[in-house]
């Protein structure tokens, strides 16, 4: 078509033309006098309109799939990173809570004891023949060897080596440890010996044994026992919780008698423990040892009715007086 002047004018009327349309079909609303050419114009153009959007419609989509997968894959990748983030914080307050726990346990120990002591973390465990684990705190933190290291439930075992950021600890279940311990109440002195890993496995529950210097000395099976304290106060301090008597064996000889003793301490799960860095002024013996559960309460008898109580069984055939008056009377 070529631009010409009519053409330019035709157009120029039309689009006057469609103007006026919209200006008035807009100001007269639902009584615009074209909405008879309105409702026309939708019932011509509608198929169409539909028939175009249907095949129009999915290439658009695509089209937007293709240009906003990259944008929908860094939006999934920072929400899993989220999410892994949110998971870690979660587990380590879960962590941080039960270790304050701990935390608070350990300082009221140390506190009844009259322990000067230095927190610190289990980080590893050994590997060879000894029992021994690893702890995050070393001679920076003023930690020596020979120094005891207990946690709150009671004693762990001792420093054997020291770096500048970790020490090692011989655990109590040592075969080599051996304990200067006390027996509650009674006072009586005897040496607790760690009986090693094999004390600690198919479920053993007394991997320490006790021995009493005097054999006729008296021991129960339920006795609590303490350390009895190192000359120097090293490296056991006194007072501190060992374990429960579980058993007692008597040699063939008649002369000795072993008590095996189930810990205070879990030492398959240490977690929080700490150095004791100045032993107390004054010996607490038994003051640090945990309250003694109370015992089961006892059933009591009940009582049953005897058989010699029960009242007798009239006669079948038996007859009960009459009350009635007889002819005689």
């Amino acid at each position: 078509m070529k631009d010409t002047r009519r053409t330019r004018v035709v157009l120029g009327a039309l689009l006057v033309v469609a103007l006026a349309m919209i200006t008035i079909d807009y100001r007269g609303g639902q009584d615009s006098p074209l909405s008879g050419l309105r409702g026309l114009g939708a019932t011509v153009f509608g198929p169409v309109e539909r028939a175009s959007a249907s095949v129009v419609r999915p290439v658009g989509n695509t089209f937007d799939a293709i240009t906003d997968a990259p944008g929908e894959r860094r939006r999934a990748d920072r929400l899993v990173r989220q999410n892994q983030r949110l998971r870690e914080q979660l587990r380590s307050s879960r962590l941080d809570q039960d270790r304050s726990a701990q935390l608070r346990r350990l300082l009221g120990t140390a506190g009844m004891g009259g322990y000067k002591i230095h927190a610190a973390q289990v980080i590893s465990a050994g590997q060879g023949f000894e029992d021994t684990v690893t702890i995050d705190v070393g001679s920076r933190s003023g930690i020596r060897p020979d120094m005891t290291v207990m946690s709150a439930d009671g004693l762990v075992g001792r420093v054997t080596r020291v770096g500048p950021a970790t020490a090692t600890v011989l655990l109590a279940t040592d075969q080599t440890s051996s304990i200067g311990s006390r027996l509650e109440e009674s006072k009586e002195i005897g040496i607790t010996q760690g009986r090693g890993r094999r004390g600690l496995g198919r479920g053993g529950a007394t991997p320490l044994r006790f021995q009493l210097l005097d054999a006729a000395a008296p021991i129960r099976v339920g006795q609590r026992i303490v350390t009895l304290g190192s000359q120097g106060q090293k490296p056991y301090v006194p007072g501190v919780p060992i374990g429960v008597v579980e058993r007692i064996e008597r040699s063939t000889s008649g002369l000795t008698r072993t008590a095996y003793v189930r810990p205070f301490v879990r030492f398959t799960s240490l977690d929080v423990v700490a150095v004791v860095v100045a032993p107390p002024k004054t010996d607490p013996r038994d003051a640090v040892l945990p309250p003694k559960p109370p015992p089961p309460p006892t059933p009591t008898p009940t009582a049953t009715p005897s058989a010699s109580k029960s009242p007798k069984a009239k006669p079948r055939h038996s007859k009960s007086p009459s009350t009635n008056p007889t002819r005689g009377d």
